[in-house]
C-alpha cells in the first residue's frame, strides 16, 4: 500500500531500523536516531542492488516516487541505476572543474600573473570577471552558448557601459581560448558575438594644440601650488611624453643618469614591450630636484599616503583642473597628442622616430621586429629639441614651426 506524508510523519524510531514500502521498489527506512531515508531496491544482471535517494523530508515523497520512475526508466534502457548515479555524480564535479569561473581563475593566474603583466592589466582582468561570474561563474565551460553570454554583455550595454561590455567579450574569449588550448573546451563562443554588440563611441584625450595656450598651461605648472611632487611629475610628463601610468609607476631604479635614459620594463608598457626615453637636460635638471624629495624612495612619485604605492591615477588631471584646465582642454594622456602633434608639424623628425618614441605597436609585426632598436639616436635629438621648444613656449618665446629636413 502507497505511503502518505501524515504516516510518514508518524513514523516514530524504534531499538531497530525497520522498512515501511511505498510500492515499485521504493521504500522508507526508520533508524533508531529518528533518521527516514529513502531505498530503492532493485535487480540488475541477477543481483539484487539498493539505491539511496536521500532523506525525509528534505527528498520528499513526491521527489523520492520521481527519482524511483527516473532509476526505473534507466533499468528499462538496460543500465544500472546505481552505475549511473556514480557516472552523474563524476560528471557533475567534473563540470564544477571546468565551470567558467574556475577556469577564468585559473586563465588569469597561470597566464596572465605568470606573463608578469602590469598589476592594472590583472585589476581590469579580475573585474571582468567579477561581471561576468553571476552569469557564468557556475556553469560548465562546454555548455555555454553564445546567446548565454550576450546576455550579461547586453545588461552592460543597457547601462551605457559600451566599452566595458566589449572588453568582457575580449576577456571571455581568451578564457574560452585558454581552455580549448588546455583541452577543457572544444570551441570559443565569445568569438560569434563579434559584431554583436554596440561600438563604443571613441573618445579622444583632450589636448592643447595652440603654441600659446600650451605655453600658458607650463607657466601654470612651474606656478603650481600644491604637492611639489605633483608639481614636478607636471614638469616633467610634457618633456617625457609617456602614458599618465607609465610615469607614475616609474622607478629611480629604472633612471639611469651616465647614460641619460629611463628603462621602463615591459611588465608596465601597454604593448608589454621594453621601453626606453632619452633624459633631456631638463629632465635631467628637474629629477635632480626631486630626487631631494623622493630619492630615498623606490618610486620617482609615492603616494602622498604612503611611500611603498605610487601617486594616485587621478593626481595629474586633478592637478589640472585645480589649476583651472577643463577636462574639455587637456588631460595627462593628452600630453602625448600635444608632443605627438607638435613633432609631426615640424618635419624634422621621421615619423617611425615619433611613434617609436610614443610606444605604438608597429602594425606590421615583421617591421617592429626589424625596427624595434632603431631610431634612438634621432630619438635623442628630437627629445632634446622638443625639451627646448617646451622651454620657449613656457618663456613667451615665438616658434616658428617651419618643415626642414635638418635637425
Amino acid at each position: 500500500m502507497a505511503l502518505t506524508d501524515s504516516e510518514i510523519r508518524s513514523f516514530r524510531a524504534m531499538a531497530k531500523p525497520y522498512k515501511r514500502a511505498d510500492g515499485g521498489g521504493l521504500y522508507l527506512e526508520i533508524f533508531p536516531n529518528g533518521a527516514k531515508l529513502w531505498r530503492f531496491k532493485f535487480r540488475f544482471a541477477a543481483k539484487e542492488k539498493r539505491l539511496a535517494f536521500g532523506a525525509y523530508p528534505d527528498v520528499t515523497l513526491a521527489s523520492a516516487r520521481r527519482m524511483r520512475e527516473a532509476a526505473r526508466t534507466t533499468l528499462a534502457e538496460g543500465l544500472d541505476p546505481a552505475e549511473q548515479k556514480k557516472r552523474d555524480k563524476r560528471q557533475a564535479k567534473l563540470e564544477a572543474d571546468n565551470s567558467f569561473g574556475k577556469i577564468a581563475d585559473e586563465f588569469i593566474e597561470a597566464k596572465m600573473t605568470g606573463d608578469r603583466r602590469a598589476d592594472r592589466t590583472l585589476v581590469r582582468a579580475r573585474w571582468f570577471l567579477a561581471l561576468l561570474r553571476p552569469a557564468l561563474g557556475n556553469r560548465p565551460i562546454t555548455a555555454i552558448e553564445p546567446a548565454e553570454l550576450l546576455e550579461p554583455l547586453r545588461k552592460l550595454e543597457r547601462k551605457g557601459n559600451l566599452e566595458s561590455a566589449r572588453r568582457c567579450r575580449a576577456f571571455a574569449s581568451r578564457v574560452f581560448r585558454y581552455a580549448v588550448a588546455t583541452g577543457r573546451a572544444k570551441s570559443d563562443p565569445a568569438a560569434l558575438l563579434r559584431g554583436a554588440l554596440s561600438a563604443p563611441q571613441v573618445k579622444h584625450h583632450a589636448a592643447i594644440l595652440d603654441r600659446a595656450k600650451f605655453g600658458e598651461l607650463l607657466r601654470a605648472i612651474d606656478g603650481f601650488e600644491g604637492s611639489p611632487i605633483t608639481r614636478l611629475a607636471l614638469q616633467i610628463a610634457p618633456h617625457v611624453f609617456v602614458r599618465p601610468g607609465e610615469l607614475r609607476h616609474a622607478e629611480w631604479a629604472e633612471i639611469d643618469r651616465a647614460a641619460a635614459r629611463w628603462d621602463i620594463p615591459a611588465s608596465k608598457m601597454k604593448g608589454r614591450r621594453p621601453h626606453s626615453v632619452p633624459l633631456t637636460r631638463q629632465v635631467l635638471a628637474l629629477l635632480d630636484d626631486l630626487e631631494e624629495l623622493t630619492g630615498g624612495g623606490k618610486y620617482l612619485f609615492p603616494s602622498m599616503q604612503t611611500l611603498h604605492r605610487p601617486m594616485s591615477e587621478n593626481t595629474i588631471n586633478a592637478a589640472f583642473r585645480r589649476m583651472g584646465f577643463s577636462k574639455d582642454e587637456v588631460t595627462g594622456h593628452g600630453l602625448r597628442t600635444t608632443a605627438s602633434s607638435f613633432l609631426n608639424e615640424s618635419g624634422k623628425w621621421s615619423a617611425d622616430a615619433v611613434e617609436r618614441a610614443l610606444a605604438h605597436r608597429d602594425s606590421d609585426v615583421v617591421r617592429g621586429i626589424y625596427n624595434r632598436g632603431s631610431y634612438w639616436e634621432e630619438r635623442v635629438a628630437m627629445n632634446q629639441w622638443w625639451s627646448d621648444r617646451i622651454d620657449g613656449m613656457r618663456d613667451g618665446a615665438e616658434i616658428v614651426m617651419l618643415r626642414s629636413t635638418s635637425a
